[in-house]
């Protein structure tokens, strides 16, 4: 699965940051009463909402491998409509990526 350009400068750059970040992402993660699929459907109106399009793709097929159909994965990127209008809807396009 492919992670964006920034993220594997990220990785690669600064590689003990890296893996504390990731060590992190894991934890919180592990603490997280969601189920997994839940979880990365929540964490895609969050990059939508956010403007941080750059990670969509990843996440998106991540949503793909757990079963997650297009509609539920456009209704994610849309819950943050009303609240950052505009923003979310740039987000669609991260599905055909």
């Amino acid at each position: 699965m492919s992670v964006s350009t920034a993220f594997q400068a990220f990785a690669s750059e600064a590689p003990a940051h890296h893996a504390a970040w990731m060590t992190a992402v894991g934890s919180l993660a592990a603490a997280s009463a969601l189920d997994e699929r839940t979880d990365e459907l929540a964490y895609v109106a969050v990059l939508a909402a956010s403007g941080m399009h750059s990670g969509l793709p990843f996440h998106v097929q991540r949503l793909r491998e757990l079963g997650a159909t297009r509609d539920e994965v456009v209704s994610a990127v849309l819950v943050g409509l009303p609240a950052v209008g505009h923003q979310v809807v740039a987000a669609l396009a991260a599905y055909d990526a």
